[in-house]
């Protein structure tokens, strides 16, 4: 009882300090009491640490999209620790028991139980996965759990340089601020992206794709997409859905630092696209759309 008090304590300060020092740092801002560095420093730090959690804890970890470079594979783990969103191998099992119960009973951050419980409520509930069930194959990896077990460590180094760098300004925008935008940009993928927003497949959830969303979580807005095609390195299916996550991860094969990146085969995307079978030129744009993407 009282580790889970402890828990749910430490998860109120987790939330309610990065929401307070943006309070502040909009008033610091109000009235001109900011840097041009403390931003760039902002800016820096949320790319790194999104592509942590877009393509490292989600993609590549998760979903297991690509394979990377150790090298590479260390600094997205430890980029995405940054998030202050839970250790890897905890934030993996819980995001594959949200695929294995999307929007029914058992999954951890559903709508269906209200907006506010699938945007951050679901934190302060006893609905976290066991590793051991969810993603076995993590367990087994030394690199994984390394940076799980040293999660406190990431998370201080991501206090500690901006503020090495730029004193309580780089501490308040590159740390704190950063936290919450960071937050907040992800947790919409839970409760926005499954509430508001188009639906390009048939999926058995309610998962949407919402553009504003795909831009700010570097392509993690294109959800319907993911949940059609959940192992798919690449969200943004045409080429107006912004996905910054999949161009990192082509670019990366292309420099030899990914492989066996995984790509919707052409066939099944024009199988599972709405419409496709309604005409004959619907499939066929399909494919050529699938064998474009495959490239």
């Amino acid at each position: 009882m009282k580790s889970s008090t402890l828990y749910k304590g430490v998860l109120v300060v987790v939330v309610v300090l990065p929401f307070l020092a943006t309070i502040y740092a909009m008033w610091t801002l109000w009235n001109r009491a900011v840097f041009l560095s403390d931003i760039v420093m902002l800016l820096v730090l949320y790319t790194c640490v999104t592509f942590g959690v877009t393509v490292g804890f989600h993609r590549m970890l998760t979903h297991r999209s690509f394979m990377a470079n150790p090298v590479i594979k260390f600094l997205l783990l430890v980029f995405g620790s940054m998030s202050l969103q839970g250790p890897a191998i905890e934030w993996a099992a819980t995001h594959v028991k949200h695929h294995a119960q999307a929007d029914k009973e058992g999954d951890p951050h559903s709508p269906v139980e209200g907006f506010v419980h699938a945007h951050f409520g679901w934190l302060f509930k006893d609905r976290m996965a066991d590793p051991n069930v969810y993603c076995r194959n993590l367990v087994n990896d030394r690199m994984v759990m390394f940076v799980s077990r040293t999660f406190l460590l990431w998370v201080a180094l991501s206090l500690l340089i901006p503020f090495a760098i730029g004193g309580w300004h780089g501490l308040l925008w590159a740390g704190l601020v950063r936290i919450f935008i960071v937050h907040h940009v992800t947790w919409s993928v839970n409760s926005i992206c499954h509430t508001f927003g188009m639906r390009e497949f048939e999926t058995g959830d309610k998962s949407r794709n919402e553009w504003v969303v795909g831009l700010l979580a570097f392509g993690e807005g294109w959800h319907n997409n993911h949940h059609a095609f959940p192992r798919s390195a690449f969200h943004g299916l045409h080429w107006w859905q912004v996905d910054f996550s999949a161009y990192l991860i082509r670019a990366m094969e292309r420099l030899g630092l990914a492989k066996d990146v995984y790509r919707i085969p052409p066939e099944m995307l024009a199988r599972r696209y709405q419409g496709a079978s309604a005409t004959a030129t619907g499939a066929s744009t399909v494919a050529k759309k699938a064998v474009t993407l495959s490239k």
